[in-house]
Formats: structure tokens, C-alpha cells, sequence
């Protein structure tokens, strides 16, 4: 849990932003499109810029349908969205080419964008994201469902086909972006991967973008994001972690070098955490034997809770802690934000996987030693 609980099940969301770059010819832009049935109300024009959408006109639509809106020119490539009337958002992708929208609004299907290649790749994307979020809303159901029956087995089962729907997403994204080639429209996929378990992918794409769009203020941005996480990105040996045992005795991770180890950020009074733990009880009572070791780090304040909860739920390893909560010196220095949390590290102390828990982590276990 984080500071606030999270959800079993959340819905991914659309990250756009603005970026640089200069349109070396100058030329004209122009959005022009037709809109058939329409409703009462207003056609929206907006630019993303950090995320936001800042309004830029409202655009008078003839008695026929048609409509336009022409830039002097885009100094560089810029995301935006018409909003139809509060019932259908467009994303745009504009630099230097031309873009043609149309819409029937008794049709939800008939969006059609002709023009901009980058525009096009957006509704891809859009595509893919309301396949996915059908696939999440049918997850809830059965999750919510099972909820109220109380049925275990079956909620296991969906936490399972709960992942197995994130990491073919995660696959289909990836694929999407690809195909992209050098679209900065893949710049909004980006929002869409988890920087954590995505490293070399984003960090690849995104150096290609750079020398794409040399000088990009959100390039630039996202680079030194990516290389604050770079220190702990799968592949990186994994920063020592130097805390207190519950007797007081200064412990550190890398005593047990030559091992495959789960750090696993946890506390007392994290209701997840505790649910997790007799997973972890199990797992490690099979592999421990084999190699397997795990290096509990609390994010407590009470040192009487944690001592508690070691003992109340068998946590028979090591477990650390100073006590300072979210604050903790080992939660800064691996920037955890919610909890339960981990990390994966093999025998040479390199990071190979993380937030593995439940099936996943089984899953991952059962790859290392059987």
C-alpha cells in the first residue's frame, strides 16, 4: 500500500506532452474536418503543454459540417485534442504536416484522421487503449464479483489473468511503438510502460527521440528522470542497504552476496503486505534451501509493531529497519513510493526483476531453481 491504498486493478492512462524541436520551413499547419449530427455546444482547441491541455480557440463549425483552424506555423511537434462537444476527444499530433478530422456522432466508430502520420498513429493508440480498458472493465466485474462471494480461488485466479492481461499490453505497446518507426507520436506511449520494468526499452526510444528532436525541453526532462532510475534499473547491482536488525545489530544487504535475494519493503501495518507474507513464508521455506534468501526492510515507526508482526506472521530472515517510515534512508535510496515492494537481486547482487509477488514471484522462483 502506498500512503493511500491503491487498487487491485487500474485503469492506464494517457501521458502527452509538448516537446521541442524547430519546424526549419515555417510553413502553415492546418486542421480541417467535417462533422455530421452534431450536437449543441462547442468545438474545442487545445494544446498540451506539461501534461495539460491549455485552451487555445473555440472553432466555428459551418452548417455543412466543415470547419478549420490554421497555425502560422508549429515551431515544434506539439500534442493537442479537439474536444467535440464534450463527447468525443481527438488526439493530435502536429509538426509540419496537415491534418483532416471526420466524425458522425451517431456513429462512435466513424473517427477518421487522413493527413498528419502522427495524428494517425494517435488513434492507433487510442485504439488499443479502449481494447485493453474493455478487457479492465470485465476484469473488475468478475474481481468485484468474487468480492462479494468471498471466493478466494476464483480471486486468485483473477489477480493472475490480472497480469497476464498487463504484460500482453505491456507487449502490445512496445509492438505499437515499434511500428511507429520515428513518430514522436510514441512520445504519449511512453505513458503507458512502467519506467521500472521498462528501463531499457524507454531509454533506448528515448535517446532515439532525442537525436530525432535534438533540444527538446521534455526530452531533455524525461532523460534525467530516466537517469535518476537508471541506478536501479534490472541489469544494476542493486545499492547497499546498511540498517538495524531488530536487536539493534547494524546489518547489511550485501552480506548475502552469492545468493539470490528478494528485498521486500513491507510494514506492520500494511494490510497487503501482511496478506503477502505467508506466500513469502511458503516460498521461502522451499527454496531457502536451494539459495534463496529474503532481506525484509520495514517502513514502521513503531519498533513494538514491527517486532510483533515478525513474530505473529513467521518471518524467519532478515529483516532491517530504521523506523522513519516512508522516510526510511533504504525507501529513499530504492525511491518507494507504496508498499508492498520488491526487488529480485541474483548472486553477483545485479537487479533482475521487481514488485514480484504472489504468482509472479512463485513463477519467478520456480524459473531460478527448478
Amino acid at each position: 500500500m502506498k500512503k493511500s491504498m491503491l487498487g487491485i486493478l487500474v485503469s492506464a492512462t494517457l501521458a502527452l506532452f509538448s516537446c521541442g524541436g524547430t519546424n526549419a520551413t515555417g510553413e502553415k499547419v492546418v486542421i480541417t474536418g467535417n462533422l455530421q449530427n452534431v450536437p449543441q455546444g462547442v468545438v474545442v482547441l487545445s494544446q498540451y503543454t506539461d501534461s495539460r491541455p491549455k485552451v487555445l480557440d473555440t472553432l466555428e463549425i459551418k452548417s455543412n459540417g466543415d470547419f478549420s483552424f490554421e497555425f502560422d506555423s508549429i515551431s515544434a511537434p506539439t500534442f493537442y485534442e479537439l474536444n467535440l462537444y464534450g463527447q468525443r476527444v481527438v488526439k493530435l499530433a502536429l509538426f509540419t504536416e496537415d491534418v483532416d478530422v471526420k466524425y458522425n456522432f451517431s456513429d462512435p466508430a466513424s473517427l477518421q484522421i487522413e493527413g498528419s502520420q502522427d495524428s494517425k498513429e494517435m488513434l492507433k493508440l487510442e485504439k488499443l487503449m479502449e481494447e485493453y480498458q474493455v478487457k479492465v472493465n470485465q476484469l473488475n466485474e468478475r474481481y468485484y464479483e468474487s468480492m462479494s462471494k468471498n471466493d478466494a480461488v476464483v480471486i486468485q485466479q483473477i489477480q493472475v489473468d490480472a497480469m497476464n492481461l498487463e504484460s500482453q499490453q505491456v507487449g502490445n505497446v512496445k509492438e505499437m511503438i515499434e511500428s511507429m518507426g520515428n513518430s514522436f507520436a510514441s512520445l504519449a506511449a511512453i505513458g503507458l510502460l512502467n519506467p521500472q520494468n521498462d528501463f531499457p526499452f524507454i531509454d533506448a526510444l528515448v535517446t532515439k527521440l532525442n537525436d530525432n528532436y535534438p533540444g527538446s525541453p521534455a526530452i531533455l526532462q524525461m532523460k534525467q528522470q530516466l537517469d535518476e532510475l537508471r541506478a536501479l534499473a534490472v541489469g544494476q547491482v542493486a545499492p547497499d542497504i546498511v540498517l538495524p536488525d531488530p536487536s539493534g545489530k547494524t546489518t547489511k544487504l550485501s552480506d548475502l552476496r552469492g545468493k539470490y535475494v528478494l528485498i521486500d519493503f513491507w510494514a506492520a501495518w500494511c494490510k497487503p503486505c501482511r496478506l503477502e507474507n505467508p506466500n513469502v513464508v511458503r516460498l521461502y521455506t522451499q527454496y531457502n534451501p536451494k539459495g534463496f534468501e529474503v532481506f525484509g526492510v520495514s517502513l514502521d515507526r513503531s519498533r513494538e509493531d514491527w517486532i510483533k508482526a515478525i513474530a505473529d506472521d513467521r518471518l524467519n530472515w532478515t529483516q532491517v529497519s530504521d523506523l522513519q517510515y516512508f522516510n526510511s534512508a533504504a525507501a529513499e535510496l530504492y525511491q518507494i513510493q507504496a508498499i508492498p515492494a520488491t526487488y529480485l537481486i541474483d548472486p553477483d547482487g545485479k537487479i533482475i526483476a521487481k514488485d514480484l509477488r504472489g504468482p509472479s514471484l512463485e513463477a519467478k522462483l520456480a524459473e531460478l531453481f527448478d
